[in-house]
Parts: C-alpha cells; sequence; structure tokens
C-alpha cells in the first residue's frame, strides 16, 4: 500500500457516520513508511517543527507530515475535543503524556513517556489527557505523518511548571507541498489558492478502543 492508495482508503472510512479508531490504527500499521511517497510534503523549517498538509480528508480530518528537526519539540497541547493517530515516518519520537491540570500554579503530572520509532503508531483524545511530542536526538530529524479528526484551527498550550493555558492557533508551513503566505489571511493561501477554502465538519461519531467516545 502506497500513501496515495492509504489516502484512499482512509476517505472511505472517513465517509461513514461512525468511525472506529481500531480500524483507523490498523491501516496506518499497515502502511509501511516509504519516502518516495511523502518526500514531497517534508518541507522542513531548522528551527522549529512544521506541519505539512497532505489531504483534507472531505473536511472529515487533515491529514499532514509534520517534520521535526534535532532537539525540537512541541509544547504540552490538548486536541480541542479532536482524535489524533500519529505514524512515525521516520527517526524516533518521544511522547510525554500529562495529567489534566486541576489548578493553575502547580507542577503538571506526567503520567506516561514513550518513545516511537519508525512505522510505529499512537493514539491520543483529550480523555486520555495531554501530550508533548518530541525529537529526542540531537542529530538526527523525525518525520511522522498525523491525523486529525475533526480538522481544528486552534488547541490549547500548557505550562507545565504552572499547568497555565493559552489559546494557540494552528498553522500549515505548507499545503500539498507549496509554501503558505499568511499574510493578509488567517488561514493562509499558497501561490494556486485564490481564495482559502473553509473547512466545514461534518458528524463523524468515532468510536472503538482505547478511546470509545464519539464526537457529535
Amino acid at each position: 500500500m502506497n500513501l496515495q492508495e492509504l489516502i484512499q482508503r482512509l476517505r472511505e472510512i472517513f465517509d461513514h457516520d461512525e468511525v472506529n479508531t481500531d480500524e483507523v490504527m490498523q491501516l496506518l500499521q499497515n502502511y509501511k513508511s516509504n519516502s518516495g511517497d511523502w518526500s514531497k510534503f517534508a518541507n522542513w523549517d531548522p528551527n522549529k517543527y512544521t506541519r505539512n498538509l497532505v489531504d483534507r480528508g472531505n473536511g472529515k480530518y487533515n491529514l499532514m507530515v509534520l517534520c521535526w528537526p534535532s532537539g525540537v519539540g512541541s509544547q504540552i497541547h490538548d486536541h480541542t475535543d479532536a482524535h489524533c493517530f500519529v505514524k512515525m515516518l521516520d527517526g524516533t519520537l518521544q511522547e510525554t503524556k500529562f495529567a489534566w491540570p486541576t489548578q493553575e500554579g502547580e507542577n503538571m503530572i506526567e503520567t506516561s513517556r514513550t518513545c516511537y520509532d519508525r512505522d510505529g503508531v499512537s493514539y491520543m483524545s483529550d480523555e486520555l489527557g495531554l501530550h508533548r511530542m518530541e525529537n529526542p536526538s540531537h542529530v538526527d530529524g523525525a518525520v511522522s505523518l498525523h491525523l486529525y479528526s475533526p480538522p481544528y484551527q486552534t488547541c490549547n498550550a500548557f505550562d507545565q511548571r504552572t499547568g497555565q493555558k493559552t489559546k494557540c492557533t494552528v498553522t500549515f508551513y505548507t499545503k500539498y507541498g507549496q509554501k503558505v503566505d499568511y499574510r493578509g489571511s488567517k488561514q493562509g493561501r499558497t501561490p494556486t489558492e485564490a481564495i482559502p477554502m473553509n473547512i466545514s465538519c461534518e458528524n463523524t461519531a468515532i468510536a472503538g478502543s482505547p478511546m470509545p467516545n464519539s464526537l457529535r
């Protein structure tokens, strides 16, 4: 199965009113990373990780390639009630999970720490807590494939020392391999996008282990 076939299968799965997380995870596990598939979407910034849009999934999800330079990580963050699937394409990422803070001013409680290597798959949702993803290598970059359903444009970042929450806007470094220009546009546009597309999320219930909750 190549990346295009994976995308086609994802569109078929998310075309249904209910989606099982186990089925999505199994599909991602069945896809074996091939840089010939995804290298055109792997666009890097030497100082930060980048989000590179691959497919909008007919408004049901965002599929993107994230590129992580050595030693770079995300902030602790939530997913704004979205489901988050991660497939490792190259290198290693470390996921650190945290419990939701009960009040500001206290250190956040770490609940687990896991490393995912090439072809590893993980799942996260707000019901499971918060997490941070980071590239633990001081030499090698890492590349990961992320699927978020429903798509979201904002999330919340958290200070590990205090639990203080800050609202953040989610942006793309590239869309379909083209650099995104955010000047004069909150959504951003590429050279071939005259007008940015608004994403509307239809009701898609996502059920099954490890998180049986449905999004309405």
